[in-house]
């Protein structure tokens, strides 16, 4: 009887021990794994704020600057992705204030989101699993822990002038160069370089390095950055700048003349050149030989050439440098700084629900990014954000909406149709062809706004010019399109 009570009471020591084990191992709840996933966003951001207040030359810390800002980027797409993924659900009653063509989809719940590995040209689902969540929280505790000499080391650089606080980090962002760090370090790294590669088209003095990517993607806005820098100014004697539709036999001869002065250091006395060719397609062979070959280049100098044709990487003494559009996770971050501006989104859920949607829809596009984001800032009402979201998803659907900003890819002037969103039933539409950039004065350039097409202000009919987005950060472009109204 005794070995019985023995055994019983073993066995029920083992399973209370068991029952205490698995409690104890139990999975976090929601809530828990939500709160930890902030406080590790929290201590992330403040590291990778405090490193871009810095001036961090060192490829390894710019590296690991990038994956912690990626990280960021991603873990507040999730975090942001669960807490937004049922409020959809409750806006079906609000949603029957739009017109049945302008009908919102709901989340499919059967989805999930598609982080860096996809193409930012595909709209993402925006729902995340428990075991997304669970993951996140996981990479970003070992991130965490791999920090502390990052931040030692990076105590060591002296801070930038630029300083911003957090209520003001929507003005910081519409005048920044956003998520470009590390291609910024790239390409002062070969401004700075005297290493010289002779196997290329150009004279032996003169080293070369192509810039390619799609429309709208940032090249000439990361030319304009680097060429600001007060090491590069201090570098080269002279920053010429040149811009055409490409380069031939023609436009060589007469390239000296059309070249813009965009710096010049009297006190180098070296006479270092950089010379920035900004072109939207290819440069004939023979005329960049009677380019490189029409006035000597002094030793160490440099040309840089930004084109949306990959046939110019041909052309590089170096690797060239291929921007692409951001992927959703950094998208989200930047687009919901811009919309909320010094507001929490926190503190208004649905609007940020509505704002995450119209992330996935607007494709990575900068300039969409802008005028969205401007247009909802000035405009703080879940009814009107209902109407532009809708109006975006049509946007697309539309036979005239294909755009450079929606493929990312095309070099050709596409029609756009649009429409006024002011009312629940559109009255007016117009349609946006032969759309160009320029750099305008301050008071230069059509007074009609895209906006004022969209509210439905505009009395005039026919042709006319509007101004479609006005960049706040150099180079300073003007976007402009003919307008008729129909």
């Amino acid at each position: 009887m005794e070995l019985f009570s023995a055994i019983v009471g073993d066995l029920v020591s083992r399973s209370l021990s068991f029952m205490i084990d698995r409690y104890l191992k139990a999975e976090p709840s929601v809530d828990d794994s939500l709160r930890r996933l902030h406080q590790l966003l929290l201590r992330i951001r403040t590291i990778v704020e405090e490193a871009e207040g810095r001036n961090v030359t060192n490829p390894g810390m710019i590296c690991q600057l990038k994956v912690l800002r990626e990280e960021m980027f991603r873990g507040y797409c999730v975090l942001d992705a669960f807490k937004y993924r049922t409020l959809r659900r409750d806006e079906s009653r609000d949603e029957e204030e739009v017109s049945h063509s302008f009908a919102l989809s709901r989340f499919n719940q059967a989805k999930r989101i598609r982080f860096s590995s996809s193409s930012s040209n595909t709209p993402p689902s925006i729902v995340v699993s428990m075991k997304d969540l669970q993951k996140m929280v996981s990479g970003l505790e070992d991130i965490i822990g791999d920090t502390k000499e990052f931040v030692v080391f990076l105590m060591s650089y002296p801070p930038s002038p630029l300083y911003r606080q957090p209520y003001s980090m929507h003005l910081y962002l519409d005048k920044c160069m956003f998520s470009r760090h590390m291609e910024r370090e790239h390409v002062i790294a070969f401004l700075l370089s005297s290493s010289r590669d002779h196997d290329h088209l150009c004279a032996e003095s003169v080293e070369v390095l192509p810039i390619v990517g799609p429309p709208q993607v940032g090249k000439s806005t990361l030319v304009e950055n680097v060429c600001a820098d007060e090491r590069v100014r201090k570098h080269f004697s002279l920053i010429l700048y040149y811009s055409a539709e490409n380069l031939d036999a023609e436009k060589a001869s007469s390239f000296s003349e059309t070249c813009v002065t965009k710096h010049q250091n009297n006190d180098a006395v070296d006479g270092r050149l950089l010379v920035i060719m900004e072109l939207v397609g290819d440069v004939d062979d023979k005329a960049w030989k009677k380019l490189c070959s029409s006035s000597p280049h002094p030793q160490g100098s440099k040309i840089i050439i930004t084109s949306q044709s990959e046939e110019i990487t041909r052309l590089g003494t170096t690797q060239a440098l291929r921007l692409q559009q951001l992927q959703f996770e950094a998208f989200w971050y930047f687009f919901k700084v811009l919309v909320f501006g010094s507001t929490d989104p926190e503190e208004h859920p649905r609007l940020a629900s509505m704002a995450m949607e119209m992330a996935t829809e607007l494709r990575g596009c900068f300039m969409c990014a802008h005028i969205a984001g401007a247009l909802l800032r000035d405009n703080f009402t879940a009814q009107f954000w209902r109407r532009l979201l809708a109006f975006s998803r049509e946007y697309k659907k539309y036979p005239f909406a294909s755009s450079n900003c929606q493929d990312g890819t095309s070099t050709k002037d596409h029609p756009r149709h649009g429409w006024e969103i002011a009312k629940s039933k559109p009255a007016k539409y117009f349609l946006l062809r032969n759309s160009y950039q320029k750099a305008l004065a301050q008071d230069d350039g059509p007074k009609i706004t895209l906006a004022d097409l969209l509210f439905g202000s505009v009395k005039r009919r026919g042709r006319f010019e509007v101004l479609v987005w006005k960049s706040y950060i150099p180079p300073y472009y003007s976007y402009i399109s003919n307008c008729t109204l129909v």
